[in-house]
């Protein structure tokens, strides 16, 4: 539903004309139609009037946004929880102007445990799956695959691929160094398989005290059958368990919850999660969200504790910093999304006010790193503004490589930097078709164009400096592109390593100027166009040899019209594989079933093309 706005904006009635006094979400639009702010109220006409009848009282941020309001449109939900779920969302995928936002919300990496005979445990980050069961979230990849590790010397279950399970006809390498009991090839019955499987979930649910003593009996009773070799065993098991709860309890204190920090500094702010998993600390990690100016900490936390666990697990218990905004209302919602009851807590004590000292500690080293991050690569913006005589910092650099091997599969990537680092969601990548093989200038000619195309389309900005990686020859190609398609880039640079190529030695060709420009080593513009120079050759290269490797594994026989599944197996099967059909003539093709001599002409050709290479 959306409430328009009134010609003569000096009446701001004219905004409030329709809107109920039920729960819901509000949006405020400026003239285009973009979302300003995203905001939630128990009573939505009440709330959204309170912006314009005390508008002298609100901060700056709030009377900015309200001075350029031209529509409000609204979402009436049942209860306030709703609206508070509903928010969140809205916030995650509108990223207004006004409101805090959660940018680096990626999904969580967990462990699997698939729904099979022989149950497979493995990482999984992304969607949740049909099947199986998941374990998590961990903070991060290193700490799931620590845990992988662990597992696998205590609880030997696979980790392959389905399709390498059901292939195997003897024993992998895991199995010889005991990290797997090898049931690919039956070494495993499924009873005592599912017994390891029992005892794994047991110990990622957090139960590993219980199962400890589930062992110690069994070893007992081994060694009183005279089962000496299987006591051993379960010995080795047990004291493999005990390291790894030494390393990962936190207190002996079991249960799940989530402890939380937020610290501000520099106009920046970060919060800090440390998750903890039947007793066990699954690590910390920090999050920067974008903060509109004169935003409290315990209102970047409330935002964070909506839009964070809008779409991950909420624990039990949430320990923050201090208290939160709208915490009851908090706390129904997020009940009401996690199916049990959520408590929110700041006053805690002993051990777990030990704990949230240790995740502010870890918020504000984060924080320090990141302004320190953020004020060294400002340096460099600035060197490099004065070392291209620029009137301002450039605020968008794009820069274009050229990979292949020897003409093979010619890539171009274009990678992108910001005021921030690297923007790596405009990253593109090029395949490079209808060239003499190996001919740059060709490939950075087609490359430009088929990326400003798009740029003059609207589909990207138009970059303030952008770097070629080459030396006159390759800028000139560019160039050349530019002035094709009517375009004007403010600088234009060529990057090319020096006499002796060491890095530091690099020269920079402006357009217009017969001399290369050579910084100073130690020059920190030249360490920023050394990284982006080098990321952009990276993501070239790495672009090439996937599409090399995606080439070399797939059969020419694939790209002729009319060949089949079934007509390529019988070619295959009656020349002996692709070496034998490459050394066939025309005719002895011809001669397959199913092949005619016009087909047969068209499989020649294009192997023996193949064959010859560029």
């Amino acid at each position: 539903m959306s409430v328009a706005a009134d010609a003569n904006r000096s009446d701001p009635r004219s905004l409030l004309q329709g809107i109920p006094q039920s729960p819901g979400v509000y949006r405020m639009l400026d003239a285009e139609g973009t979302v300003l702010y995203v905001g939630k109220a128990k009573n939505l006409r009440r709330r959204v009037a309170s912006y314009f009848s005390r508008s002298r009282q609100l901060n700056r941020r709030i009377q900015l946004m309200v001075s350029l309001i031209a529509d409000i449109a609204i979402t009436v939900t049942r209860t306030e929880g709703e609206a508070l779920l509903l928010e969140s969302n809205l916030i995650k995928s509108l990223q207004p102007r006004f409101n805090v936002l959660l940018r680096d919300d990626k999904g969580y990496p967990h462990i699997l445990l698939t729904a099979d005979p022989f149950p497979r445990l493995t990482f999984h980050r992304g969607a949740r799956p049909r099947t199986g069961r998941l374990f998590g979230p961990y903070p991060n990849a290193w700490a799931v695959r620590e845990t992988l590790q662990l597992l696998q010397k205590v609880f030997p279950l696979r980790q392959c691929e389905e399709a390498v399970f059901r292939n195997r006809s003897r024993p992998c390498l895991q199995y010889q160094i005991k990290r797997c009991s090898g049931p690919c090839v039956g070494l495993v019955d499924e009873a005592s398989y599912a017994a390891d499987v029992v005892r794994t979930v047991k110990f990622l649910e957090g139960r590993a005290p219980e199962l400890i003593d589930e062992l110690v009996v069994e070893m007992e009773a081994a060694a009183a059958a005279l089962e000496f070799e299987r006591a051993a065993e379960l010995r080795d098991r047990i004291e493999q368990l005990r390291q790894v709860l030494q390393r990962q309890y936190v207190s002996g204190e079991g249960g799940d919850l989530d402890l939380l920090a937020c610290v501000q500094d520099g106009g920046q702010s970060c919060v800090a999660v440390m998750f903890v998993r039947g007793g066990r600390s699954l690590g910390t990690r920090a999050f920067f969200p974008r903060v509109p100016e004169e935003t409290a900490t315990d209102g970047v936390l409330a935002a964070f504790l909506a839009q964070f666990y809008a779409g991950h697990e909420v624990p039990g218990e949430l320990v923050v910093g201090e208290p939160v905004e709208d915490q009851d209302l908090l706390e129904q919602a997020l009940g009401e999304h996690a199916g049990h009851r959520v408590r929110i807590k700041s006053r805690v004590r002993a051990e777990r006010a030990r704990w949230l000292e240790m995740v502010r500690a870890n918020a504000e080293v984060a924080l320090r790193a990141r302004l320190g991050s953020r004020a060294g690569y400002g340096l460099r913006l600035e060197s490099l503004r004065e070392a291209l005589a620029l009137d301002t910092a450039p605020r968008r650099m794009e820069c274009f490589d050229i990979s292949h091997t020897r003409g093979e599969r010619t890539v171009a990537s274009c990678v992108v930097f910001d005021g921030e680092g690297p923007r790596k969601s405009d990253y593109r990548r090029f395949n490079i078709e209808g060239i003499t093989p190996g001919d740059d200038y060709a490939a950075m000619a087609q490359a430009m164009t088929r990326r400003y195309t798009r740029v003059q389309r609207g589909e990207a900005p138009t970059p303030d400096v952008l770097f070629i990686d080459g030396g006159r020859g390759q800028l000139n190609a560019a160039a050349a592109a530019l002035t094709e398609l009517g375009m004007s880039i403010e600088c234009l640079v060529g990057v090319s390593k020096g006499p002796d190529r060491r890095p530091g030695t690099e020269q920079l060709w402006l357009l217009g100027r017969e001399a290369p420009v050579i910084l100073p080593s130690d020059s920190p513009a030249m360490h920023l166009i050394e990284q982006i120079r080098d990321e952009a050759h990276r993501f070239a290269i790495t672009a090439h040899r996937q599409r090399r490797a995606k080439a070399r594994t797939t059969s020419v026989l694939e790209g002729i019209d009319g060949i089949g599944p079934k007509r390529r197996q019988r070619l295959l099967r009656q020349f002996g594989g692709m070496r034998g059909l490459i050394r066939a003539g025309v005719e002895d093709i011809a001669g397959v079933e199913g092949i005619s001599r016009h087909l047969a002409q068209q499989i020649y050709d294009a192997l023996h093309r193949e064959a010859a290479g560029p």
